[in-house]
């Protein structure tokens, strides 16, 4: 078994099925959260689908009259409600419930990506402790200074052992997690601090860090270490919803600096990307991997809240629009903007499939 193990192809084929798996796991429990929602929003739901393409399997339900079926390619899902693309007579459709509903329904999906994502930072945040004896917490509270250190080298518009930082750039920090990641995401250039110091709460400001070069992009290096905290599970929930918070602005960041020209294209991954990064941290072991599903589930929710056509948040855009028009935007309208923006959006991903692809062999 070990030696099949070993062969690239058994291997590569075997990261691939993992893959797919999350993905599909992934994107059936966003789908579920749409379905639950309107379930509690008494939406009339027609079929609740695993999987992509012909039947294979269906069973309707004699109380509620929902069909629930597994179809052949087990790569996603769906939920059918009526009104959903269209006008409809039934009072219980999508259409013609309260627009507060409809809102919630659209972001329930994205909403439990997200939840997900904290569940599994708590399970990650707390197996880290429990597996490591006397581990502590990290905190945003300065403890000393690496050998080469540069942000200490401007005396008192430096930072000093003892220093509590409060923000970077403006960005507020809470843990020694969000800490890290704002000095790593925008510390490639002197920064601006805010510290609380002997109780006072001093600006600090062109602070410098160490940079570290990867792929053509320039990171901020942290050159400090910080104080640790006993855990509990009241802390332990805290930083795991600061760890999905800064995931979730990691995200936004990413977008931002890619529209602006930080990163290049060559740092867009699709499904074949991101199955050979699944593939290198399931290596590395599980807990990596599972940071990695943490990362990827809260991508899916955030990215499914942007006002793109075809997503959950062009959707979304077009309920706020008639929020504050007191009137739904003309529905044949809306629909061919959602069907001209899921083109562009299955050629975007061919685009970048296909650069996966050559990735692979150069």
């Amino acid at each position: 078994m070990e030696t099949l193990l070993q062969n690239p192809v058994i291997k590569g084929a075997l990261y691939i099925i993992l893959a797919v798996g999350i993905f599909s796991a992934l994107i059936i429990i966003h789908e579920f959260g749409h379905y639950l929602t309107a379930r509690l929003c008494g939406v009339t739901v027609h079929e609740f689908a695993l999987g992509m393409g012909p039947q294979i399997f269906s069973r309707v339900s004699k109380k509620s009259g929902i069909r629930y079926s597994v179809r052949l390619f087990l790569i996603g899902g769906y939920v059918a409600m009526d009104g959903e693309d269209g006008d409809s007579e039934n009072p219980n459709a999508f259409c013609n419930k309260n627009i507060w509903k409809r809102i919630l329904i659209i972001v329930a999906g994205a909403g439990m990506n997200i939840i997900l994502g904290f569940i599994a930072m708590f399970i990650l945040t707390t197996a880290t402790v429990v597996s490591t004896d006397g581990a502590l917490l990290p905190t945003n509270v300065v403890a000393d200074f690496v050998e080469g250190a540069t942000s200490n080298q401007a005396g008192e518009n430096g930072l000093m052992e003892g220093d509590r930082i409060v923000s970077v750039n403006g960005v507020p920090v809470f843990t020694g997690y969000d800490l890290i990641y704002e000095i790593t995401n925008s510390a490639y250039e002197p920064v601006d601090m805010v510290v609380k110091r002997n109780g006072e709460k001093v600006r600090l400001y062109d602070v410098k860090f160490p940079t570290t070069e990867e792929s053509g992009v320039v990171f901020g290096s942290y050159d400090f270490k910080v104080y640790g905290k006993e855990p509990n599970v009241f802390n332990l929930a805290l930083y795991s919803v600061n760890r999905s918070a800064s995931t979730v602005k990691m995200v936004y960041d990413s977008l931002f600096d890619l529209l602006r020209g930080r990163y290049g294209a060559e740092a867009v991954s699709g499904p074949v990307g991101t199955t050979q990064v699944i593939g290198e941290a399931a290596q590395q072991g599980g807990a990596t991997l599972l940071y990695l599903v943490a990362v990827i589930t809260i991508n899916l929710g955030v990215f499914n809240l942007l006002p793109v056509p075809a997503l959950d948040g062009g959707r979304l855009l077009f309920l706020i629009i008639e929020l504050f028009r007191g009137k739904p935007v003309n529905r044949n309208l809306e629909g061919y903007v959602h069907f001209i923006g899921i083109l562009i959006l299955f050629a975007l991903m061919a685009i970048i499939s296909i650069k996966d692809v050559i990735g692979l062999f150069t």
